[in-house]
């Protein structure tokens, strides 16, 4: 493998494995506080336990998303340094203002909640959770708007002198069009994600007869947010779609295998393609009429053009060499992004049909399903995040820099597999250390509920259905 394919792959696993972790922390932290605020209004010490207890789960995620993603950070200056001395001046202002502005409200706000409880009053300590709420969604705003340059660059001029990118406004930066739909659609689904994990641990209690009153209350509250985030989730998507046809439009033709433009062109359900990483064409495809036409240009006969004219373009505009992403990626990526997220949706609205019929607590196929349910925000996550950044292949920054330009030219090959080795055995080790943490502590429970003069009330554990 060359260096540029040993170096992707390098990214590919420490950005994969910190995206796990980045939406839990984010989606955790607005429901988290939520919670706080409902006991806040209510007194009934059963949320302030929620809160407690799901707090624990969101510190861990917080804790192992900085640790992964700190790595990332580094692997610009070892692995990429072409692109850091050709972008850097453009890419490196809005982390720059993540790391020192957004991410610090995120991490003291946070420890303030930590340590302020029972030491702050009630409506200050509420309040830290929910400015270490707006400090993770800053964060992602911020970070979101650095990818979103690499997909459309604005707001930069090259410099004649030294042929680099420069930065000529970052408010265009931050207002780029595609950051606009970037970022709902990534908040959304980190609450779509949160609301997943908290129910699958509200149904494991719930099967299990324990503490079944909080959480029936629990349960109830992320079938809410779940259905209203995922709805949502999709919609946007479906606008972050369009949007992408008109920026990338490599990206969405690669999407749906379509070799040649069409008008109108139909949604390929399963295609079937020779085992190469560009095959020239489709050996089998089926596909429903006018539908993409529908989906990237709300007209029932629009155009959607195809790999082969794509390429012949990119070739007279930016000149010889293969402008296509690998097919077989961009496609399957996006067709398990859609599928898991359309199942997340329609899981949700049998979880709201049976709460109207009062039955959610008691339904035991809903209950048993929402374990392995929990996997679904995680699989939509990691291949859309895939297909996002290998859709734009063979470009780092889109129309600008080519990835073969932006690997540091110093580095070899044993380098980088080393660094592979180590990256995956510790991130293995630690995944492995998260995963029993949060089993340690769901198997726990929440803390004992606290009387007025602070004593430990018992909790119920005889309630039946």
């Amino acid at each position: 493998m060359s260096i540029v394919e040993l170096s992707r792959w390098q990214f590919a696993i420490t950005t994969v494995y910190h995206f796990l972790f980045v939406p839990v922390s984010i989606g955790m932290a607005g429901i988290v506080a939520g919670f706080q605020t409902a006991w806040y209004r209510t007194r009934n010490p059963q949320w302030m336990r929620l809160t407690r207890f799901f707090g624990k789960i969101m510190l861990l995620s917080f804790a192992v998303g900085v640790v992964t993603g700190i790595v990332q950070e580094f692997q610009f200056g070892m692995n990429w340094a072409g692109y850091s001395r050709y972008v850097g001046s453009v890419f490196g202002a809005p982390l720059a203002v993540e790391a020192l502005a957004a991410f610090f409200i995120e991490s003291t706000f946070l420890g303030i909640w930590i340590f302020g409880y029972k030491r702050l009053s009630e409506g200050w300590h509420l309040a830290t959770i929910w400015l270490a709420a707006v400090g993770s969604a800053m964060s992602a705003y911020f970070i979101l708007a650095a990818n979103s340059w690499m997909q459309h660059p604005v707001g930069y001029a090259i410099n004649p002198t030294t042929g680099r990118a420069e930065m000529t406004s970052f408010w265009k930066m931050l207002t780029n069009s595609t950051v606009f739909f970037a970022f709902p659609h990534t908040v959304l689904g980190a609450f779509a994600t949160a609301a997943f994990i908290i129910l699958g641990i509200s149904a494991w209690y719930l099967i299990r007869h324990r503490e079944i009153e909080m959480f029936k209350r629990s349960a109830k509250a992320m079938v809410a947010v779940a259905v209203l985030a995922t709805f949502a989730t999709l919609i946007v998507g479906h606008f972050n779609g369009q949007l992408m046809t008109r920026q990338e439009p490599m990206k969405m033709a690669a999407a749906e295998a379509l070799y040649d433009t069409s008008q109108p062109a139909g949604f390929s359900l399963i295609a079937v393609a020779p085992f190469e990483q560009h095959p020239p064409r489709t050996s089998f495809d089926i596909t429903i009429p006018h539908t993409l036409s529908l989906l990237a240009t709300n007209s029932w006969n629009g155009k959607v053009q195809g790999i082969n004219q794509l390429q012949a373009a990119a070739v007279a505009k930016y000149g010889p060499g293969n402008y296509e992403p690998i097919i077989g990626v961009t496609y399957w990526t996006f067709r398990l992004m859609v599928g898991a997220g359309t199942l997340m949706v329609l899981f949700m609205l049998w979880g709201v049909w049976l709460w109207w019929r009062g039955r959610l607590e008691r339904a035991k196929w809903f209950l048993k399903l929402a374990l392995p349910a929990m996997a679904l925000p995680f699989i939509a996550n990691a291949t859309g995040w895939i297909f996002t950044e290998m859709g734009r292949q063979p470009w780092v920054v889109y129309g600008l820099l080519l990835t073969q330009n932006a690997v540091s030219p110093s580095i070899t090959a044993f380098d980088v597999w080393v660094s592979i080795v180590i990256f995956t055995v510790l991130y293995g080790v630690l995944g492995a250390i998260a995963v029993w943490l949060t089993v340690r502590i769901v198997k726990t429970g929440p803390p004992p509920e606290v009387d007025e003069a602070g004593q430990t009330v018992e909790p119920n554990l005889h309630v039946a259905y």
